[in-house]
């Protein structure tokens, strides 16, 4: 994108910008509704009607009563270097820089391996004091604020706000708190509590853009004539009084009941001794799980076991026979009655990954498995 020189103190090596990130967002063309003719914006001239060649466009500053016009060169002519150099102004340290600061990222490479040994010693010694590099530079007719970093063993540059781009926060939003609003004890440690509940170990793999999945299967079913499923209504907001309830519902969910406690999966199990004796396959799976995990196979029969003739039996031995064959469908009859943000939310608890890029039946899949597993 740019090729100049990085400069700190009388040390200098050319270097090349690339860009860091590929935006995959879907593109759409504008058609007139009821065709497949494509919509052009043409640069026309307001008062003639007529299209203007690019050559004869001149950028024009409004005045209010007249317009200032600048050619393109004369805006490089005044570009600070001639938008060939990149010098370090200073180094500060990283956590200085508050992140709204930061915009976009770009990556710095040397323009030929003879200057390598260069290019390392300035990325080996930001890494090692945990600084960052601030400079100024030109670029496509702007001027930019940059950071300079070391990264995973290469340079990055960060381009950064100017300082009166960032807006007063106190100023945008007018229904902000302030220091007189309350907040009960209760509900703060229980707001810490699911806090540390949901904890979790940042992995930028397990997120992906759901939006666009369904926006291309969206596109997929309109090509073929189907209809897709509509999403989840949002969520209306806590209620104050109903805010410590809402909370605590939060904390238990978050731990991954499942919709039951360990007190109740005791319980669970020991219902399923009483359901019938021969249940060396398939009691002693209730007894593991509560007798709701329907996804784990049967355990191999010890010799005192009852015969598996004896599950067709009448009695007490018929419903513990038929345990064992309607878990799986009733554990996931019962998944099918939760909605997608319910089964996201045990998929979360499971610590399944990936869930976030999973559709309905994917999470039911998922979770079926993992029950299965841990029964195992």
């Amino acid at each position: 994108m740019w090729t100049g020189v990085l400069s700190f103190g009388l040390v200098s090596v050319p270097v090349g910008l690339y860009t860091a990130t590929s935006p995959h967002t879907l593109r759409f063309h504008q058609l007139q509704r009821g065709t497949s003719d494509r919509i052009r914006n043409r640069r026309v001239n307001e008062r003639t009607g007529e299209e203007v060649e690019l050559d004869d466009i001149v950028k024009g500053f409004d005045t209010g009563d007249t317009y200032v016009l600048v050619e393109p060169d004369e805006l490089d002519d005044i570009a600070p270097g001639r938008s060939k150099a990149l010098e370090i102004d200073g180094f500060v340290d990283l956590d200085a820089i508050d992140p709204i600061f930061f915009d976009r990222t770009y990556y710095l490479g040397p323009k030929g391996t003879e200057y390598a040994k260069v290019y390392a010693l300035l990325e080996r010694a930001l890494a090692k004091t945990g600084r960052a590099g601030i400079a100024t530079f030109v670029m496509r007719g702007r001027e930019y604020l940059v950071a300079l970093k070391s990264e995973n063993g290469i340079l990055t540059l960060h381009t950064l706000h100017w300082a009166d781009e960032i807006r007063d926060p106190r100023e945008e939003i007018p229904d902000l708190p302030t220091t007189r609003t309350k907040t009960g004890d209760k509900e703060m440690r229980m707001a810490e509590q699911l806090i540390g509940t949901l904890a979790m170990d940042w992995d930028p793999e397990e997120f992906h853009d759901t939006y666009r999945d369904k926006v291309a299967a969206l596109i997929t079913a309109k090509e073929s004539g189907e209809s897709v499923e509509k999403a989840e209504p949002a969520a209306e907001a806590t209620n104050v009084i109903d805010l410590t309830e809402a909370l605590r519902a939060s904390v238990e969910r978050a731990r991954g009941r499942s919709g039951r406690s360990g007190s109740e999966r005791s319980r669970g199990a020991g219902e399923g001794d009483e359901e019938g004796t021969g249940r060396e396959g398939a009691g002693s799976e209730g007894k593991d799980e509560g007798g709701r995990d329907g996804s784990a196979k049967p355990k191999a029969a010890k010799p005192k076991a009852t015969k598996p003739k004896a599950a067709k039996g009448k009695g007490g031995k018929a419903e513990g026979g038929k345990a064992e064959g309607g878990k799986r469908a009733g554990d996931t009859a019962g998944l099918q009655d939760l909605s997608k943000a319910e089964l996201y939310e045990k998929a979360s608890a499971a610590g399944i990954r990936g869930r976030s890029g999973m559709n309905r039946d994917e999470l039911i899949e998922a979770l079926t498995a993992e029950g299965g597993a841990r029964a195992a």
